[in-house]
């Protein structure tokens, strides 16, 4: 771990070393707790995960608009690696994209990041039956943290401490996938690599009201999943979406929406539940369909909108799953009429798909 982090700070001070360049250089020690959310992850809790967490980020300079409106945040990319201290957990490495948001004449800091993880021990029906968090090598990692910053303890070195959540899932691509959160103390010190940083907002920006009109979206995602039983194979889902957003200010649109879920992987859950539980009288033949209504909020930066849902279905046949649902994710718009993005459907801590969308918007 120390080579790794040699590395990847030489590389930060080589590659953004320069006064011109307003980057900022971090590390982390990490030190917590596991967050046992089902009754099968108690026995996989024997010790408190250590790790880091280093960053590269850029300071905004008021140069663009959206800078200033979110009080010049940072933007960067993350190294995270966390050890369980759990045999059958292993150890998680992760890179990924994050911002720092700042509060409090900068001095309170939210951290949003997200990437992608790999595992060195997942589940194995015969070497690591006992690990139901991890069913795949590669996951999706999602990290929040707020903390206390002082970019300037002693001309450019830093401190920052603070809590920061960590979640790993490969939302059920394959199972087993309980997933797993911690919460973990977080200390560390950052290296402003420019040395004369100056912030110049601009000043020729003209105020504007950021209300727009209803407008109606179409969007479809995709990906696959498998159902809660182990090795009952891999398959595609459809999930087809109309909604209304409504624009209220700079920063936030409001969804009301309806969707159709043509989930396989539930059509082929279903057919193993009218066998293997007969008590339970489910017909082979019950519909695999569902349909659900939600509100949403998105959160819009830039191009790139944070999305969240939370959803009721409205007709849900085959009821093994609780009636609500709830969506995260992050959206990028290409133009003003299409959009992509990349989201994870979940029934409360449980995640169902892991979703790659495409809309259109009128």
């Amino acid at each position: 771990m120390r080579k790794i982090y040699c590395l990847f700070l030489v590389l930060s001070l080589t590659v953004f070393g320069q006064k011109s360049n307003p980057f900022s250089v971090e590390a982390s020690y990490l030190r917590g707790n596991v967050l046992p959310h089902t009754e099968d992850m108690h026995h996989l809790v024997n010790g408190h995960p250590q790790g880091f967490f280093m960053t590269v980020v850029k300071k905004t300079d008021g140069s663009k608009e959206w800078h200033q409106a979110y009080n010049y945040p940072d933007y960067g990319g993350y190294f995270l690696y966390q050890d369980f201290k759990s045999p059958e957990l292993g150890e998680n490495y992760s890179v990924g994209a994050l911002y720092n948001f700042y509060f409090w004449k900068r001095q309170l800091r939210f951290k949003l990041a997200q990437g992608i993880a790999y595992a060195t021990n997942p589940y194995d029906k015969v070497e690591n039956s006992r690990n139901k968090a991890f069913g795949s090598r590669i996951m999706a990692n999602t990290n929040i943290g707020f903390e206390y910053d002082n970019q300037n303890l002693s001309k450019q070195i830093g401190f920052h401490a603070g809590l920061l959540f960590t979640h790993y899932s490969n939302g059920r691509v394959k199972s087993p996938n309980s997933g797993i959160n911690t919460y973990v103390i977080n200390l560390g010190l950052n290296y402003n690599l420019s040395e004369d940083f100056v912030r110049k907002p601009d000043t020729t920006l003209v105020k504007k009201s950021y209300k727009e009109p209803i407008h109606y979206n179409f969007v479809f995602r995709t990906g696959f999943n498998e159902s809660p039983i182990i090795g009952s194979g891999q398959y595609p889902f459809y999930h087809l979406g109309f909604y209304a957003d409504k624009r209220i200010n700079r920063k936030s649109a409001l969804q009301l929406g309806a969707e159709l879920f043509l989930t396989k992987s539930i059509e082929e859950y279903i057919s193993y539940y009218s066998i293997a539980y007969p008590e339970q009288n489910i017909s082979a033949n019950t519909d695999y369909k569902r349909v659900g209504i939600f509100v949403g909020h998105e959160l819009l930066v830039n191009r790139i909108a944070l999305e969240a849902q939370v959803g009721f279905y409205a007709y849900q046949p085959f009821k093994k799953d609780i009636p609500i649902y709830d969506r995260v994710g992050i959206k990028y718009y290409f133009s003003n009429k299409f959009f992509g993005g990349f989201t994870i459907k979940t029934h409360m801590f449980l995640a169902e798909a892991l979703e790659f969308g495409l809309g259109y918007r009128i």
